[in-house]
């Protein structure tokens, strides 16, 4: 597979000339050509920066092909669309074109006590590349390339860098990362790397640029 970092979350996964995408948000702005082109759209959870709903709404009626998983939240914002749009949960698994995939759960990170928690699904794709979403999401089963949140009100470093550890990843590649000044990127990706305290490398990749996975 070849693997596209977009602003923040969104992540585009390329195969056999099928694209799926993971988290179009808001503060992707190519968010509705991506959706558009799709094959399938994975959403982890309901917040703005992971799914613009008006940007995937509009995909759904542009591509009659494309079909987008995510939260019970998900479905309720931009309907069923004779069961295009549907809900997945920790333990689902379903194929889509070129891709298979896992799902595990279940919630958001906690910001704060007095912020109510949102479902939060993490997804992995064809057995390699895991979106944890907003969680520190351990799958329990190997996984060769891990996108790591870098930034957010609900990260912590030492927590970060034991979800590392604990998933073990052959790679890491930063996300998340918008609230991160360029140095506060290298200054995490340090700490979180095998420069600093986890177990491998971890990659900033700028915005449109691709690797293989």
């Amino acid at each position: 597979m070849e693997l596209t970092k977009y602003n923040h979350a969104t992540v585009v996964l390329e195969q056999d000339g099928a694209t799926l995408v993971i988290d179009p948000g808001t503060f992707t702005p190519e968010a509705a050509d991506l959706a558009r082109a799709a094959v399938a759209v994975l959403v982890t959870h309901e917040h703005f920066d992971h799914v613009d709903v008006e940007a995937v709404r509009a995909a759904l009626g542009a591509n009659e092909s494309l079909v987008v998983r995510g939260p019970e939240a998900i479905v309720e914002q931009l309907g069923a669309h004779d069961g295009r749009v549907a809900a997945v949960r920790a333990g689902d698994a379903f194929e889509v074109g070129p891709f298979s995939v896992q799902v595990f759960g279940e919630e958001h990170a906690v910001i704060h006590r007095d912020i109510p928690t949102v479902a939060n699904v993490g997804y992995l794709v064809n057995g390699a590349v895991f979106h944890p979403g907003d969680a520190y999401l351990e799958p329990g089963v190997p996984v060769q390339t891990l996108l790591l949140p870098t930034s957010g009100p609900w990260t912590n470093t030492a927590d970060a860098v034991d979800f590392v550890r604990a998933v073990a990843p052959e790679r890491a590649v930063q996300i998340h990362e918008a609230m991160l000044s360029e140095v506060g990127q290298q200054s995490t990706a340090r700490f979180l790397g095998s420069d600093g305290l986890g177990p491998v490398p971890v990659l900033i990749l700028p915005a449109g640029e691709s690797i293989a996975v």
